[in-house]
């Protein structure tokens, strides 16, 4: 069943999604990493982004998921990319391909009611590791079949295969498609070699083309990954052209107000928890003595300062116990 859109709090989710949400971009990235001979039998000016999500809420943190139409030899077809941005492969990942697969063709059954076919799906996945993987892309590969039988079973389970795009194996300069396409798979690739701040990530020839927006959130992207700020900022400051050098002082003086109104923000909030719990406090220790007062008329100089000195709030509910049940005012001031 097709999830419903979700507030894009990963950040690679952001980027992916942002960037290859575009057709330009999608159209690019699918023409370079799909087989040729199916590239040339689809009618590229059908491409069209569907809308939904189909991964499980489990692996939302790790991965993103695009599903587009197309149009091949003038048949309804579906495109679905899975980009997978966690540390270690998924063996099982074929499994959860299929899971996704069955969720798209029901989502096309609820949609058109009488159809009697189901419209093929070409499965996609963008691994981010920075290792090669092992697993196979074929899904038979994973169910145990005895070697005697294999003929016999195989006929019976359901079997495909998917297109698996290593960013691992893809040289920086070998990365095809949109200026923007190759500097977010550029990026994905150096996140996970910490190389975010070298050269393939800062080409220029690819950073100038890029809309205003789209350059502000590869620039949000790289800063999120825990980088050392000031060596950010002083790789902006390197840019040679002038109007990306513009565009990137403008950027780093935003994400400086932006920092401080952060950090204000926080001391703001902190500050409000700190009088709250001092007001807490505060009120717990006039509740003592309003007690104490009213059953003892008089309260000693030296106990009330005791009980003001006390700033531990599970303590100072104790203590107010202790002034409403306690037989005298020795046997309150031995529970403090």
């Amino acid at each position: 069943m097709s999830q419903p859109e979700s507030p894009l709090h990963q950040p690679h989710d952001k980027l992916v999604k942002s960037t290859f949400s575009d057709p330009d971009n999608a159209r690019a990235f699918l023409q370079a990493n799909l087989p040729s001979h199916l590239v040339r039998r689809m009618d590229w000016t059908s491409l069209n982004l569907l809308s939904g999500s189909f991964i499980d809420p489990e692996f939302a943190a790790t991965s993103s998921d695009l599903l587009f139409s197309v149009k091949i030899d003038g048949h309804l077809a579906f495109l679905f990319i899975l980009f997978e941005h966690q540390n270690q492969e998924d063996p099982l990942i074929g499994l959860r391909l299929l899971t996704y697969m069955v969720r798209i063709w029901n989502d096309y059954l609820r949609n058109n009611p009488g159809a009697t076919k189901l419209p093929a799906i070409l499965p996609l996945v963008l691994a981010q590791d920075n290792k090669p993987w092992k697993s196979s892309t074929r899904l038979a590969e994973l169910i145990d079949i005895p070697e005697g039988a294999g003929a016999d079973i195989k006929k019976h389970i359901p079997d495909f295969e998917f297109q698996l795009v290593e960013l691992y194996h893809m040289p920086f300069d070998k990365i095809l498609g949109t200026p923007m396409g190759i500097l977010t798979l550029r990026a994905l690739k150096a996140e996970k070699l910490q190389a975010l701040l070298d050269d393939p990530v800062w080409d220029e020839s690819l950073l100038i083309q890029l809309p205003s927006a789209s350059f502000e959130m590869l620039m949000r992207y790289i800063l999120d990954r825990d980088l050392d700020k000031p060596a950010f900022r002083r790789k902006l400051q390197t840019l040679c052209n002038p109007k990306l050098s513009k565009n990137a002082m403008s950027l780093a003086e935003q994400f400086r107000q932006e920092g401080r109104q952060e950090g204000r923000q926080e001391g703001r909030q902190e500050g409000r928890q700190e009088g709250r719990q001092e007001g807490l406090i505060f009120s717990k220790q006039q509740d003592i003595l309003e007690a104490l007062e009213i059953r003892f008329q008089q309260v000693p100089e030296g106990l009330s300062e005791e009980i003001e000195a006390i700033i531990d709030f599970k303590k100072l509910t104790h203590l107010h116990r202790a002034a409403i049940t306690s037989a005298d005012l020795e046997s309150f001031a031995a529970e403090i």
